[in-house]
């Protein structure tokens, strides 16, 4: 399997969790105290560096620091939008396309050859 597929799969799995543990516990746990919730989140944290750390190494090999990063801003793009618009029940808003306009030309300026 290509580098970038292995990478692209890995950040993807870590940002499903990085997303529940940070945005999660608002819905889940609201009545929570904020100590249960910020340790129920480290919990799910865990997995997200479980995924994010083999991630970043494995495309380490192909792609410098900045392609990296970025790669994992637009992908964590398109977990938001998603996990926002159906687990949190937010309204689809106009800005959610700006902001994937402003990141499909950060992907296109870093990735330049």
């Amino acid at each position: 399997m290509p580098i970038w597929i292995q990478t692209a799969l890995l950040l993807s799995a870590s940002n499903i969790f990085m997303t529940f543990a940070w945005y999660g516990h608002l819905k889940n746990l609201a009545t929570a105290p904020w100590y249960v919730a910020a340790f129920i989140s480290w919990g799910i944290a865990l997995f997200e560096y479980l995924l994010q750390v083999p991630a970043n190494r494995i495309g380490a090999q192909e792609f410098n620091l900045a392609q990296l990063k970025i790669m994992q801003e637009a992908i964590t793009l398109t977990v938001f939008v998603p996990f926002a618009l159906f687990y949190m029940q937010q309204p689809l808003k106009l800005d959610y396309l700006w902001a994937a306009l402003c990141i499909l030309g950060a992907v296109y300026f870093i990735f330049r050859a």
